[in-house]
Parts: structure tokens; sequence; C-alpha cells
């Protein structure tokens, strides 16, 4: 199997051109005719994720996070960034990254996120300008009200998160729900203006949980944990189009953020 066989299925679901200008999603270590054998799935390429790769035999390593996001201006292993682009390129092992194009496509990120919470009638947030049905996170409604803890709750089961940094509570129970994987901060006014009762996103600043007209609670449930789902997502793209070729999920794509609770 050749990386632009692989590549192109994902970017039929996710095209590059949906990437934000500041991004380097795509294909940043390997050739596009290069052969691969298998493709191990993660959120962060990691010296530990490398070790797996290795050990599984998988010469692609598809991440949702590029590894390459500011230039590089050398190679000589002073940091974990290079070590583990050095080593991919020593090693033979491909590196391809599908970021904001992932979390912009129609079906992307935050509405795999909002189906998993149980989350309906889906809409984009912010939508992009030249495509409604793109574009950054979604809105939503719940079956029926729920009490707003009892939701948080959930969330926490169904994610295993340790913690989740929240607002004042506005109101007992909601309803609608907006949702933005990664660092989300930059919505809550688009929330706000589509009368979600509840926003679930990540890197919330201290301001943030301010909410002056008290119409909405905010809720930071991490960044990592907000877009660990991208690994199925990913798996399940390509496990629908490609039944033949070997793809795996990381057991070693960890949290870079530890918690004292």
């Amino acid at each position: 199997m050749k990386i632009r066989d692989i590549t192109t299925v994902i970017e039929q679901f996710a095209p590059l051109d949906l990437q934000e200008s500041y991004d380097n999603a795509g294909l940043i270590v390997g050739r596009p005719n290069d052969e691969v054998h298998g493709a191990l799935l993660a959120v962060d390429v990691t010296e530990e994720v490398l070790d797996e790769a290795e050990r599984e035999g998988c010469d692609l390593i598809i991440t949702h996070h590029p590894i390459i996001f500011h230039p590089l201006k050398r190679f000589n292993s002073a940091d974990a960034v290079q070590r583990c682009v050095e080593r991919a390129i020593r090693q033979g092992i491909a590196l391809y990254a599908c970021h904001t194009n992932l979390d912009s496509a129609f079906g992307g990120m935050s509405w795999y996120l909002a189906e998993q919470l149980g989350i309906g009638k889906l809409r984009v947030l912010e939508p992009s300008a030249t495509d409604p049905q793109v574009g950054f996170g979604v809105i939503g409604e719940l079956p029926e009200p729920v009490e707003t803890l009892t939701f948080m709750r959930q969330i926490q089961q169904k994610l295993n998160l340790r913690v989740i940094r929240h607002s004042a509570i506005t109101c007992p129970k909601i309803q609608r729900v907006a949702i933005c994987t990664g660092s989300g901060a930059s919505l809550i006014g688009a929330a706000r203006h589509a009368a979600a009762d509840l926003y679930l996103t990540a890197d919330l600043k201290y301001n943030d949980f301010m909410t002056p007209d008290r119409a909405l609670t905010v809720a930071d449930i991490g960044h990592f944990e907000s877009e660990y789902c991208a690994i199925q997502l990913l798996f399940d793209i390509l496990s629908k189009k490609m039944i033949t070729f070997a793809v795996r999920k990381s057991k070693y794509s960890c949290n870079p953020v530890n918690y004292l609770v």
C-alpha cells in the first residue's frame, strides 16, 4: 500500500484545504509513493508512540497534532520534536497529521464527540464563510432536559476525565449543548449567540469562566481529553474504506498534562 492511497481516504473526509493558515496538516515525513505496511493512530507523535510503531511494525504514524508546528532551523536532537523527526527519518517511518482540517470537516472532531455524548440535531457552531456545512464546533440538543451537574458527571464518566473546570452553573437543567474540541475559547460568543445552555471545550483562561450575562455555563474538559476521540474517528474513516490494511490504535498516546486531585 502506498502512503498516497491512505492519505487520499483521509483527505476525502477532511480535505487539506480546510486547514487553517497557521496549521501544518498533511504528510510531514515521507513521500506519497512510499510503500507502507501498517499505520498507528495517535494524538501526538512522541518517543513512546515511535517505540510502539517499531514494535508493531507500523511504518506510518497518523496523528491529530502535527509534530512540526513551527519551522525547525536545525536537527541536533536538542528537544523531543527534533529527536522524533530524526528517528522517524532514520527508521523509515512516515508521519502524517490531520489537524484543523479534521476539526472543521463535516462529521469531524466536534461532531464525533457530540454524538458520543448523546447530543443530536447537530449543526456547525461557527460555519466557514464559504461552506455552512463545515467550520469549528457544533451545537445540538439532548433528547430531554438534564440536570447540569448530572450531565457533567456523565461526561466525566464517559470520557474518563480526572477533572472538569467549569463556570458558575447558570441554570439547574440544560438541553442545548455546544462543543468545540481543542482550544475553543474564541467560540464562547458563538455558543452564547446560539443560546447554548452549556459550552464544552478546552484551554479556557481565568476570565473565560466569567459569563457576564449569566446565560451560559462553560466547561473545560481538557485539550487531550477533548481530542482523544481523533484516534477512533480516524480508525473509522480508514477501516471503512481499507479493509485489508493494518490500522492500529495507539496504546501509548498519553496526556502530557497530569493532575493531582
